[in-house]
């Protein structure tokens, strides 16, 4: 299985659980990471390379801090720019059809923060519907998302192991049967 890990983080370098699971995916010959921040500092995204990098996988992973219950702006960008009528979606959009979707997501609060009474009021899986509507228009097949909470205060070897951990969980082959 062909893993593609798209990167939104518009700061990699100063991140510190985003860049330890990208040194971690780093290890992995059958992972290919599209770090977009890296790649199109002008926001110029050529469609066609991405497109073409997305039929290339089976599984798609959307890797970003959450930003505003959201993810960074260029990810939304490539998705408005990439996952186009007639590509993604549409009569004859079916490029992406039968690939998985993963989310890989690193939030600063803990994850008693993102439940029903909590700081946030909503759970992470509430505030992600809107990609899983995505995935649901563009035919992936929208898998459990990887979420990581509490990087402000996580230690060097609880990060260190959640990146281990996450590698594992995007390359599992049956687990989300």
């Amino acid at each position: 299985m062909k893993v593609l890990v798209i990167l939104a983080h518009p700061n990699i370098e100063k991140s510190i659980v985003n860049k330890t699971w990208i040194e971690e995916l780093k290890k992995h010959s059958n992972i290919t990471i599209h770090e977009l921040y890296k790649q199109y500092p002008d926001e110029k995204i050529d469609i066609e390379r991405d497109q073409k990098l997305c039929e290339e996988h089976d599984r798609i992973v959307w890797q970003f801090p959450f930003y505003w219950y959201s993810s960074p702006p260029l990810l939304k960008k490539w998705q408005d720019e990439v996952l186009t009528h007639g590509w993604a979606y549409g009569t004859e959009g079916n490029k992406l059809h039968n690939k998985e979707l993963i989310l890989a997501v690193s939030t600063g609060s803990t994850k008693e923060r993102y439940q029903a009474g909590g700081r946030n009021n909503y759970s992470m899986s509430e505030l992600l519907k809107p990609f899983q509507a995505t995935s649901n228009l563009i035919g992936t097949k929208f898998l459990p998302s990887f979420v990581f909470n509490g990087t402000y205060s996580s230690t060097d070897e609880e990060i260190r192991e959640s990146a281990r951990t996450y590698v594992n969980y995007i390359l599992a082959k049956d687990i989300f049967e």
